[in-house]
């Protein structure tokens, strides 16, 4: 790694908003002297955007909300910003320990919260609140870093407002959410944070990555930028997991399977079926594994006094366990689900832009002609109807209706056009 911010694709004004703020919270640390001043020597990259921004207080604030498009990076923006925070020079140099301890997720004083299900409970961020309240051990800040804020329930998120709006010294919040909007996080919290926005990276610059980063070929990370819409960590699944590329082939054959209302009902099938095979097979492993620690810790296989006792009082930690490994393969299986309607989606704005004549390049290179045949023959308001019934199932079943009824709605209206 040569820079923390290697891999904040496309983002150029975000980044050196972040290293001017983290320069000036270094210089806050160092007149509030918790720190010595810098070596110049020891710097190996010196940022010259970060030192003009080096005054304490310039840029600086105790709470962040990074927001944009899925892809754009909100994340790697985070961890890359709270690097730069933990950076022994205050830049995110990519060199110092502080740097790769968090880019690794192994610092002491930067907390990830990546919720597993589909919410984030009040019990949880309440305990994540009151550690982050502590002294940092290293001599710089406490950060939380919540990947999903949207995803934080109401009690949550009172919880989580509480904190932001009495911040303890020297601790961070850092806040991932797809928009501002009070449906993605709270008005109240919002008012408290700096916002930093996101945009969607060019699939060049993802190629760019995919190819420096990853080792892949400049032709594969090409097409799998592209195929995924400059989404930089569905376009590494994609150029690197032969199931991934299986999957979106099956997902973009269903336009040409839609013949008859019974096609369209096996289409929905086979679709959510997919996403469910998928799921689980992304969490079995993971379910084991801990299902296996937590008996092991609860004394499984005992012989000795008291082993029936412990058995006993360990069912209720096993079922709140298999509760919250139930919560998070609905969560898995919603994200492939949604992995798949994007790809569809992408499909039928290929034939809307084609039946449109417009001068841009489509998504899906691979079924182009199959794009061109639609565009034919749907003309662009039929291409429109079938875009709009894939965007209505996914904002459907992002209001928890069940998948496979919005799935069916989808397919049902696909076919009728």
């Amino acid at each position: 790694m040569t820079d923390a911010f290697a891999d904040l694709v496309g983002q150029d004004e975000a980044v050196r908003t972040l290293r001017r703020a983290a320069a000036s919270a270094a210089a806050l640390l160092r007149a509030a002297g918790h720190l010595d001043e810098p070596d110049p020597a020891a710097d190996p990259e010196p940022d010259p955007d970060a030192a003009a921004g080096a005054d304490p207080g310039a840029g600086m604030t105790h709470a962040w909300i990074f927001t944009g498009p899925p892809g754009s990076g909100r994340s790697v923006a985070a961890r890359a910003f709270a690097a730069a925070l933990q950076c022994a020079h205050g830049t995110g140099c990519g060199h110092c320990p502080g740097c790769h301890t968090t880019i690794a997720g192994t610092h002491a004083d930067v907390r990830l919260v990546v919720p597993e299900g589909l919410s984030i409970g009040v019990n949880e961020m309440r305990a994540l609140v009151l550690r982050a309240a502590s002294t940092p051990s290293g001599g710089r800040w406490q950060i939380v870093i919540i990947e999903d804020a949207d995803r934080l329930t109401e009690a949550a998120g009172n919880a989580l407002l509480k904190a932001v709006e009495e911040p303890p010294p020297r601790t961070v919040f850092l806040l991932c959410a797809p928009s501002t909007h009070p449906d993605d996080i709270s008005v109240t919290i919002r008012s408290r944070c700096r916002v930093v926005p996101l945009r969607q990276p060019p699939p060049d610059a993802v190629a760019e990555v995919l190819v420096r980063r990853d080792g892949i070929a400049p032709d594969v990370a090409r097409w799998a930028a592209a195929a995924t819409q400059g989404h930089v960590g569905r376009a590494r699944r994609l150029a690197g997991d032969p199931q991934a590329r299986a999957r979106r082939e099956a997902v973009l054959a269903v336009p040409r399977r839609l013949t008859s209302v019974g096609a369209a009902f096996d289409a929905a099938s086979a679709l959510i079926e997919a996403a469910e095979a998928e799921a689980e097979a992304s969490v079995v492993e993971v379910d084991a594994a801990e299902r296996s620690a937590l008996e092991t810790a609860l004394g499984a296989g005992g012989t000795g006094r008291g082993a029936a006792g412990a058995a006993r009082g360990a069912a209720g930690q096993l079922k709140d366990l298999e509760r919250r490994q139930k919560s998070r393969a609905t969560r898995a299986q919603r994200d492939a689900l949604d992995r798949a309607l994007v790809d569809l989606a992408a499909f039928y704005r290929d034939a809307l832009t084609m039946a449109m004549g417009a001068p841009v390049a489509p998504v899906h290179t691979d079924t182009a002609e199959l794009a061109g045949a639609g565009a034919r023959s749907w003309q662009a308001e039929g291409a429109l109807r079938r875009l709009e019934a894939v965007l209505a199932c996914r904002t459907a079943i992002e209001t928890n209706v069940k998948p496979r009824i919005a799935v069916e709605a989808m397919m049902l209206a696909l076919w009728k056009g």
